[in-house]
């Protein structure tokens, strides 16, 4: 009987690390949500990517990225957290005014996982005011914190009527701006989404390879765009889920 008990207890047990794990891996899959939809590049023959950039806004991250996308005539979305809006508004409108577009980012940039509806609504809902205080709302994308969306945060961006938009090519991990320009360049393809991080001190690579990818997307006849206008000119291409291409960053989840 006892070794009955035992072999019980340790079936339990590798069962339920194997549930762990395998929620886990379905946490940080780029192109899967559990009960809604999700968007990680679009299927198009136009010479579009849409470059993004997550987190902020800070001083620091704007000055450095604005100029430099309009020297390119680039245009990007940035999904912004909207503490951080609340904080400086005034930053989230110079991205708009620079013709740029924004996204719901969470409003406290926690892990959006095995929580309750309200919360998840609450962190939405939150954003969006605030990006619309600012003059930035309305663009219906949102962008989970880190990559997390078990359970619960599909339902909660349909309820909010918002598009999940995660990514098929994500950072590398060199601190060498060079070598960190050509792995994305070379990922890179017709209907991407680039993710980038250019907000925090910590980003100074991703900053200093800007330039760089903007130069390689050109030589590559690649023009980079916001989500929206990748979303527009891809022809069918609204909700349209396809698997990640092998990049950069691959099993990494974003910030």
């Amino acid at each position: 009987m006892k070794r009955l008990v035992l072999i019980s207890v340790v079936t339990l047990a590798v069962v339920a690390a194997a549930t762990v794990v395998g929620l886990w891996q379905v946490s940080r899959a780029r192109c899967f949500a559990l009960g809604g939809d999700i968007v990680c590049r679009f299927e198009t023959q136009a010479p579009l990517v849409a470059l993004t950039f997550d987190d902020g806004p800070t001083p620091l991250g704007v000055d450095a990225v604005l100029p430099v996308l309009e020297r390119h005539g680039a245009t990007a979305t940035f999904f912004l957290v909207g503490a951080a809006v609340e904080r400086r508004p005034d930053l989230a409108r110079r991205i708009r005014a620079a013709g740029h577009e924004l996204g719901n980012h969470s409003y406290t940039h926690q892990r959006m996982m095995l929580r309750p509806a309200d919360w998840y609504d609450s962190e939405i809902a939150r954003t969006e005011a605030a990006l619309a205080r600012a003059g930035g709302g309305g663009s219906g994308l949102f962008r989970p914190p880190y990559g997390k969306k078990l359970w619960g945060l599909p339902q909660a961006t349909r309820r909010a009527g918002l598009t999940m938009v995660m990514m098929d090519i994500e950072e590398p991990t060199t601190t060498e701006p060079a070598q960190y320009a050509r792995e994305v360049v070379a990922a890179a393809r017709p209907g991407s989404i680039l993710l980038l991080h250019a907000m925090f001190r910590g980003n100074q690579t991703a900053r200093d390879a800007l330039p760089l990818i903007l130069d390689g997307l050109k030589a590559k006849g690649l023009r980079p765009v916001s989500v929206g206008e990748l979303m527009a000119s891809a022809e069918g291409a609204r909700g349209t889920v396809s698997a990640p291409a092998s990049g950069p960053g691959s099993g990494r989840s974003p910030p």
